[in-house]
């Protein structure tokens, strides 16, 4: 009898220890119930690199440690921003195809923010946003129609268009700070404004704060990295106010703290990944240098900012954890670039100079009408593209190929001008880099007819007759590492030093959670 229930304790044992295996099996195979995307604009991979033994281990070391660690991810456009960076990452195609090169374009003669859209009216703004002019569907989107449009998926950031770009078209709410009140804002694009924002706009907002915010150095200022002696006695202190604080706080590293405090709002009282359905939350911070610094060489705030950002990661990271435990998909991505120019001094001798376009425009204008006779050939200049009047070459019958041409050989002839294509040679003939990454970056719709490229050393005194205020740029074209972090269930941490195409992201993490990838993203995903 005795042996009898021996024998019967071993089979239920044995029959326990098969029922927790196979549930082990089924949870570790199971998809996540939260889905996190992260962008960091301007992230850098050398940075990383500098402060990691001032990094805690919860945060950016903890994407090293558990997380794919890819060390370059490389954007293959031939200009980047956060929100063009965004649409490249969330849909896995370029702008060519997405429809988003940039934050701005030119159109009718005028400066326009890309996303601007009159039909749609803003909430606790006055600016008007779609995600419309984004062409293609994104992961969040793709996201959202998997569940059937059960799950939530919302974004928080610090400025409209990156907000809207990584919320996508199906999202349930997009929310970015308003540079005029500093409230979380919105698009009635979207449907939802739900309590976990309004409160930060009505119990806790920031214009009740704002004068009391200080950014002042996390450390000594001797304990920062690869610092010059001469500016080793630089404690810096902002404070934001002024017509323009809330522009301020947003380029600061303080505006990370807010966006985290947004999002794990969101994560807690909206029971994010605690439902029956897969949900997803997109956050943006910044790592962008600080342009109101008071001394353009800002490397103490630079390195001031990754620090409190790796303090922020870990309290985004906690409070997934205690929301869903491990059972998060987290993705993290630098926007690809750095805009960190000043100018050099002359003492140095560099050779440098400045390119005009307003002169450049009528030089161009005036060569056309040599050949071809009076009248405005050229509509204006923008971001290093011309754009001529096809109305006016339709009237004298002059194929708009052949202006093209001849105003892409008169540019290649200007002084500070080192390159000219014509959108014809982008379309159809990239036979070099610079020409494929053109057309990875021209969208037919909005691009201009001919493309320049400004000798490095130069500045651009953008005085066209349509932009107001200082908008010198200082070319250079310098590369650098840009990080992405992709951490989940089942897959093994592993560091790729190997360069990877940032397209890759968005198909890598469709295959990974097993859902259809965004409708342009015609690459081949990582096999992790």
């Amino acid at each position: 009898m005795r042996k009898k229930e021996q024998v019967n304790r071993l089979i239920t044992s044995m029959i326990f220890s098969l029922v927790a295996i196979s549930a082990l099996s089924q949870s570790n195979n199971e998809r996540p119930t939260l889905i996190v995307g992260i962008t960091i604009d301007q992230l850098r991979n050398d940075y990383l690199e500098l402060l990691q033994d001032k990094f805690g281990n919860d945060g950016f070391k903890r994407l090293m440690r558990e997380g794919v660690y890819i060390e370059n991810a490389v954007f293959n456009v031939s200009s980047l921003d956060k929100v063009s960076a965004s649409a490249i990452l969330y849909t896995g195609t370029t702008p060519n195809i997405n429809g988003i090169s940039g934050a701005t374009l030119y159109k009718d003669g005028k400066i326009e923010e890309t996303l601007n859209d009159p039909k749609y009216i803003g909430n606790t703004t006055n600016a008007t946003y779609s995600p419309m002019a984004l062409k293609v569907s994104t992961i969040s989107d793709e996201v959202r129609m998997d569940n059937n449009g059960i799950g939530y998926v919302y974004s928080v950031a610090p400025d409209a268009q990156q907000a809207i770009i990584i919320a996508g078209h199906a999202a349930n709410g997009a929310f970015w700070i308003n540079d005029d009140n500093g409230k979380w804002a919105s698009s009635t694009f979207y449907k939802e404004f739900p309590s976990a924002i309004q409160n930060h706009n009505f119990i806790r907002q920031l214009s009740s704060r704002i004068d009391t915010l200080k950014w002042t150095p996390l450390l000594k200022t001797e304990e920062y990295r690869d610092i010059a002696l001469h500016r080793t006695f630089y404690p810096f202190k902002y404070t934001f106010d002024g017509e323009n604080r809330y522009q301020k706080f947003k380029k600061s590293a303080l505006v990370n703290e807010e966006v985290t405090s947004v999002a794990i709002d969101c994560i807690e009282e909206l029971r994010l990944g605690r439902r029956a359905a897969v949900d997803m939350i997109n956050v943006a911070y910044t790592a962008e240098p600080y342009s109101y610094a008071i001394d353009s060489d800002n490397r103490i705030e630079l390195q001031d900012k990754y620090l409190r950002l790796d303090r922020e990661l870990a309290k985004l990271f906690a409070s997934i954890d205690k929301a869903v435990g491990r059972n998060a998909f987290i993705f993290v991505s630098s926007t690809g670039y750095f805009d960190n120019t000043y100018a050099t001094e002359p003492r140095f001798n560099i050779p440098t100079g400045e390119f005009s376009p307003k002169r450049a425009v009528s030089l161009l204008n005036m060569y056309l009408m040599a050949i071809y006779g009076n009248g405005n050939w050229v509509n204006g200049y923008y971001n290093e593209q011309f754009f001529l009047n096809d109305k006016l070459a339709k009237e004298k019958n002059i194929p708009i190929e052949e202006l093209r041409k001849k105003s892409g050989d008169f540019l290649r002839r200007m002084s500070g001008v080192s390159k000219a294509y014509t959108f014809d040679e982008i379309l159809n003939n990239p036979v070099n880099d610079s020409l494929v990454k053109l057309n990875h970056t021209a969208y037919a719709q909005t691009a201009g007819d001919v493309y320049i490229e400004i000798t490095p050393g130069w500045s651009v005194n953008d005085d066209t007759n349509y932009t107001s205020g200082d908008h010198t740029k200082y070319v250079r074209n310098n590369a650098f590492a840009a990080p992405m972090f992709i951490m989940a269930p089942n897959v093994t941490a592993q560091k790729i030093t190997i360069p990877v195409d940032a397209t890759l992201l968005a198909p890598t993490v469709s295959r990974i959670l097993r859902i259809r990838s965004p409708n342009a993203a015609e690459r081949v995903p990582l096999s992790l």
